[in-house]
């Protein structure tokens, strides 16, 4: 079992007419997985325009915490009541900075991930030393490292690289093999 976090993907596509009554229901599962030991944080992204899925994101501190939230009888009591809510559900667990840009063979090429990460990282790099810096000078280089990723590293990871993907989604996506076909001779 990996000893590093990992991230439980979910995709719902609403039910028609029940949009306010999953909404409530994703809160409430986000809810009771803040008492599971390990629980790192989570969130819901709303589809895009035009769409009715819904990606739900749950990150634990390794598979061993994971896997006792996901067999939990409260997972699976919330799951239970939440059944019509949804259709097609969809599910899947990465580790490391890959569950940013979803499923193994649909990943961006890694130049595109480290462009959406700096895209996100470098803005809110900047109002920190901007807003902070005055008052970071006055402290020594390694407390001032030690301070700043203290603060920016869980703001990245848990606010901004999600919402720089999302907001990027449809340019981070591979492009579908175009076909081909041949010239009439």
């Amino acid at each position: 079992m990996s000893t590093s976090p990992v991230t439980l993907m979910v995709a719902r596509r609403v039910a028609k007419g029940r949009y306010e009554e999953l909404m409530a229901w994703l809160r409430e599962g986000e809810q009771l997985a803040t008492d599971f030991p390990g629980y790192l944080g989570s969130g819901v992204l709303a589809p895009p325009p035009h769409d009715d899925e819904f990606q739900i994101i749950f990150r634990f501190a390794d598979e061993k915490t994971l896997h006792a939230w996901e067999f939990s009888a409260s997972r699976s009591a919330w799951l239970s009541r939440g059944s019509e809510l949804f259709a097609d559900p969809s599910e899947y667990r990465v580790s490391g900075i890959d569950g940013w840009f979803g499923a193994v063979g649909a990943r961006p090429p890694r130049w595109k991930q480290a462009v959406a990460i700096w895209l996100a990282f470098f803005p809110v790099s900047l109002l920190f030393n901007f807003g902070l810096g005055p008052l970071l000078n006055e402290l020594d280089l390694f407390s001032r490292v030690l301070v700043s990723t203290a603060v920016l590293t869980p703001l990245m990871v848990y606010l901004f690289i999600p919402l720089s993907t999302h907001l990027l989604a449809n340019w981070l996506q591979p492009s579908p093999p175009r076909k081909v076909t041949e010239a009439a001779a």
